[in-house]
């Protein structure tokens, strides 16, 4: 089975520096978490974070999930 198809249904989350969505450039879901502001990590996981919807990655997630990481949330 070929690998070439992986990857290509989050093509469409391009969000440049400012917020907005783009057509035709792509980093795979790509972009830095506002929680933990790593770089480079898929931040395809919606989070409601006081009364914001943000996409986080999935270790902050599964953390926020857990209750934990509520002192970094709170400086959001």
């Amino acid at each position: 089975m070929a690998k070439t198809h992986r990857g290509c249904g989050i093509r469409h989350l391009y969000v440049d520096s400012k917020g907005r969505t783009s057509d035709g450039v792509y980093n795979n879901g790509r972009g830095t978490c506002p929680v933990c502001k790593r770089t480079g990590v898929k931040v395809l996981y919606s989070r409601e974070i006081a009364d914001k919807t943000l996409n986080t990655c999935k270790r902050c997630s599964a953390a926020l999930g857990h209750g934990k990481l509520q002192d970094l949330v709170a400086n959001l």
